[in-house]
């Protein structure tokens, strides 16, 4: 199964994205330590040249990261043809013990990737580098959980075989699922449609109140992941039921699939791009202080606040038109 198209296409840019960013961390250790932007020494004209390079490297490593995300669920999901019991990317992911560690790492490092992703764009505007440290102090802490994922991927795919067993997604996102799924499941569904659109209203109305007046960018941060977690319990919660217009058939990944055109796709991205976002413009108002960065930052806030806002209000768009139209009423019934 190794030799499948798509998982190559996961494996062989993963162990080249690997090998780049080894070296980005390597080097951000001595440009960490030595940087100095007022010295016109050899050794800091050495350091200026690295840091492009090093600029270039993670920008593309780093954006490869962002859509393997993707690329690994689409693999996830084309895979359970393959494997006896599963009906959908639950049980490929549930065919060993590293399948969905792998995709919490991948979710965890897209939030972070496009977090870093923005700093140094923002960093790289400015004259004097001013946040130079900072980004590669962050990028010690990423590196790290980006190998790992990595090492984690490969031994997924390496025990991956098509004769094992697995389990569909009734028995992962049913009543008789883990403790945690069983738990989101039986929450009441008045309550949970309660909070998530008094969470989505929040982040939204924190959002507007950001372009009009230019204050509150760390609330909207916060309240965009916020919006991130509570959008994905509610996927599990009660959303996905309404698209299946069966009231005990909770998975979210069965969204991906064509018999329902494909509609996982758009939500996750609205969701997790709206959410990526917000929270970089929260991060970005801790850096507004910096002589240089006066008039960047604001500007980018501005920038990542629409994005934001505009794909968090998409995913309340998509999932409101199926909560009124769908033929499944498990609200007010």
């Amino acid at each position: 199964m190794i030799l499948n198209p798509s998982i190559l296409s996961l494996i062989l840019p993963s162990l080249l994205q690997s090998l780049l960013v080894a070296y980005a961390f390597a080097t951000s250790i001595r440009i960490a330590g030595e940087w100095d932007i007022s010295s016109g020494s050899e050794r800091q004209l050495g350091l200026e040249r690295r840091t492009y390079l090093v600029s270039t490297i993670m920008n593309m490593a780093l954006t490869m990261q962002l859509l393997s995300l993707f690329l690994f669920i689409f693999t996830a999901d084309a895979l359970h043809s393959q494997l006896s019991g599963a009906m959908c990317a639950v049980g490929s992911l549930n065919a060993n013990a590293y399948g969905y560690p792998v995709l919490l790492l991948k979710i965890v490092n897209f939030l972070l990737c496009g977090v870093w992703l923005v700093i140094n764009l923002v960093d790289n505007r400015a004259y004097d580098y001013p946040l130079i440290r900072s980004k590669y102090r962050f990028l010690q802490l990423l590196a790290p959980l980006i190998l790992l994922e990595t090492v984690i991927q490969l031994t997924y795919f390496l025990n991956l075989k098509s004769r094992i067993l697995t389990s569909c997604c009734g028995s992962q996102f049913g009543s008789e699922g883990s403790s945690v799924t069983a738990s989101i499941i039986s929450l009441p569904t008045a309550i949970t449609a309660l909070i998530f659109y008094g969470v989505m209203l929040a982040a939204l109305a924190s959002g507007i109140r950001f372009l009009l007046k230019g204050i509150g960018a760390p609330l909207f941060g916060i309240l965009s992941g916020t919006a991130l977690l509570v959008g994905i319990v509610s996927v599990v919660a009660f959303i996905s039921p309404y698209y299946y217009e069966l009231p005990t058939h909770h998975c979210p990944f069965c969204l991906l699939q064509g018999e329902y055109s494909y509609i996982g796709y758009p939500l996750y991205l609205t969701l997790l791009g709206g959410g990526l976002s917000g929270i970089s413009c929260g991060v970005l108002a801790s850096f507004r202080r910096q002589g240089s960065l006066l008039t960047v930052i604001p500007a980018t806030q501005k920038r990542l606040t629409a994005v934001s806002l505009a794909l968090l209000g998409a995913f309340v768009l998509l999932v409101s038109w199926q909560l009124v139209f769908s033929g499944l009423r498990m609200i007010g019934d």
